[in-house]
């Protein structure tokens, strides 16, 4: 892994390179994430390839780079990474749950070989009678209270994520993923992630679909989806839902629509099963 910074309004972005070929992939993380999550996925890359992932402002050890947030701004902000590395027609953009919702702002903007969404990117449907705030704390209020917490160590932060119900089958990449999230300050560890930047990007996921709808229809590269079948708790059904990929399959008569078998929305980046096929269905050329 090679690491590098862009300038930004605010500061600076780390980046971090796998892989040493000279075609690209782009990839953005998600909402609590950090670049490590895109570890394995750039390690099992080809030959002839490499991937570029960030930290996006308020997260990992672009954690200081301070808001506005949002997912357009997160797209500028990609931006700025694609010109420093030279990215061109040639070259892949991804992104992973709420990075998917960036790269899908962002793909309007610059043309790309393709665009795959890894378990994000369609506007996510707010039932009647509830708020995105009571949403919001529905979805994620663990993840959110976990970065208001302090723990003893990085020992323990470890065994907290080791805990998680979609992480029961702990792999290597879980643990590099976590000890480079863990931020030592006095009186223990906490996670590098900003509340601050989670709660407004969160807000923007649940209340900017039409948004988010238009940007879909904006996306100037073949665009694919890849969804886990399983959600942020492992649960039986996944953050995007079948009849709700149907939806928009049908909106969008050049979306091509795959689910991932037995993954979750964290394993699908972290598990070698899972992550050949992302492999695949990023790096390799196909009209069909």
């Amino acid at each position: 892994m090679e690491l590098d910074h862009v300038p930004v309004p605010g500061g600076e972005l780390r980046i971090a390179r796998f892989g040493t070929g000279p075609r690209l992939i782009i990839a953005v993380h998600g909402i609590t994430a950090s670049l490590m999550a895109w570890q394995r996925v750039g390690t099992s890359l080809p030959a002839g390839w490499s991937m570029i992932a960030m930290d996006l402002r308020g997260r990992g050890h672009s954690a200081g780079v301070p808001g506005p947030y949002g997912l357009r701004r997160h797209a500028e902000d990609v931006e700025r990474v694609a010109a420093h590395v030279g990215a061109d027609e040639t070259t892949v953009l991804t992104g992973h749950s709420m990075g998917a919702f960036v790269a899908v702002f962002h793909a309007v903007e610059r043309q790309y070989a393709r665009t795959v969404l890894v378990d994000g990117g369609l506007p996510l449907p707010v039932p009647a009678g509830i708020s995105a705030d009571e949403l919001l704390e529905l979805s994620l209020g663990p993840a959110i209270d976990r970065l208001s917490q302090t723990y003893a160590d990085v020992e323990a932060y470890v065994g907290f994520f080791k805990q998680h119900p979609a992480m029961q089958d702990w792999l290597p990449a879980m643990e590099d993923y976590v000890r480079y999230d863990a931020l030592e300050i006095e009186g223990g560890v906490r996670s590098r992630a900003r509340e601050d930047a989670v709660r407004a990007d969160g807000r923007e996921l649940l209340t900017e679909a039409d948004a988010i709808g238009a940007a879909l229809r904006g996306v100037k590269s073949p665009l694919r989806l890849l969804r886990a079948p399983r959600g942020l708790l492992n649960q039986p059904t996944g953050l995007l839902p079948d009849d709700l990929a149907a939806s928009w399959s049908a909106r969008l008569p050049g979306l091509r629509d795959e689910v991932v078998p037995d993954c979750n929305h964290y394993t699908i980046a972290f598990d070698d099963r899972c992550v050949r096929v992302v492999v695949d269905r990023l790096t390799v050329d196909s009209a069909t």
